[in-house]
């Protein structure tokens, strides 16, 4: 038995990532760190939070004797490390919270970690999750490797590449045993609605503005959750140490063009005449330090470890924006706060 430690496990990447490792390894135990702030939300792992290889523990990854203590209780020999703040709207007006859960909190994971294992890392891994954003914005042409120079651009950007130095750090100093990975942008259910996806799903049944950045010609690789958990499973067991691994869809899209997609799906769904909600579209000033272009080469994870996505772009977005229309309580509980309930009645 190994017994894996999964940090933000209850927001939308790491529930996907719970889900599967909990069903697929019933003789691990998956011990889940989450501390439940606006984006982490149990009701996304209602179906497997009774499985007997299952614990959720609510607490910060910030909190360096409560982390010591579960690499202790638990014995953890393994940890996949997604917790973090992601939005970069957020992170601009906010940042200092972002280097203390992105930057701080990793430090505090690492170094429970280098102290529990000691010198004997036969069996262990640190597997840090991480983003393209790291490496800055690309122009017309291009793609972004492995080993594409870091030039972040945001204070989100900008604390996820601090991370992922210090872990890289760990193995070079002191031969922590660690793999890093670096996706694009996730879209799927369960997540938080201010994600361009589900935000715009959501004011489109809703007849609200749907705002552009600027004149939406910004392009990004678009990752089906899915997809990225099962690349994650696949490098958590065949990945090399020390090794850097992006994951992307192969899947570029303007931001407009995505959008225009997106409401007709959308419309198609409701029963609206296709294109109808196009009138909600508004064009905004742009965010500062807007990154024009994304685009990951996933050759190496595909070549080396024989992974690539299951799903063409049309037929993801079909089943997102399906999801989110048959779970609409799920959308007003997580943007009214509501799902803290659910906390409060299962654990206090």
């Amino acid at each position: 038995m190994r017994n894996i430690l999964i940090t933000g496990g209850a927001g939308f990447i790491g529930s996907h990532v719970v889900r599967l490792f909990v069903n697929n390894y019933p003789n691990d135990h998956i011990i889940n760190l989450d501390a439940l702030t606006y984006a982490g939300n149990l009701e996304n792992l209602k179906d497997i939070e009774h499985q007997s290889n299952y614990t959720f523990i609510k607490g910060d990854i910030c909190d360096e004797d409560l982390v010591k203590e579960l690499f202790s209780t638990y014995s953890i020999d393994r940890v996949i490390h997604l917790a973090a703040e992601s939005h970069v709207d957020r992170s601009i007006t906010d940042p200092l919270s972002f280097v203390k859960t992105n930057v701080y909190g990793t430090l505090s994971l690492l170094e429970a970690a280098k102290n529990s294992w000691k010198d004997n890392f036969e069996g262990k891994l640190f597997y840090h999750i991480s983003t393209d954003e790291v490496y800055g914005s690309l122009g017309k042409e291009g793609f972004f490797l492995e080993n594409t120079a870091y030039d972040p651009h945001s204070p989100y950007s900008a604390s996820k590449a601090s991370s992922d130095h210090f872990v890289r750090a760990y193995y070079n100093t002191y031969g922590l045993p660690i793999i890093i990975s670096n996706c694009s942008n996730n879209y799927g259910s369960h997540q938080f609605p201010e994600k361009l996806i589900p935000l715009f799903i959501n004011n489109i049944c809703n007849n609200k503005s749907l705002p552009v950045y600027g004149k939406g010609d910004n392009v990004r690789d678009w990752l089906y959750v899915e997809d990225h958990a099962k690349a994650i499973d696949v490098i958590f067991h065949k990945g090399k140490l020390g090794h850097t691994y992006n994951i992307g869809g192969f899947n570029e899209w303007k931001n407009i063009d995505l959008i225009k997609v997106l409401i007709k799906t959308v419309d198609k769904l409701l029963g609206r005449e296709e294109g109808t909600s196009e009138k909600l579209i508004t064009y905004v000033a742009d965010r500062a330090g807007h990154d024009f272009r994304y685009a990951i080469d996933s050759s190496k994870l595909k070549n080396e470890l024989g992974w690539e996505p299951s799903l063409q772009f049309e037929e993801g977005l079909k089943k997102t924006v399906k999801w989110y229309l048959e779970n609409e309580d799920w959308v007003q509980h997580v943007t009214s706060g509501a799902y803290q309930k659910y906390y409060q009645q299962m654990y206090e």
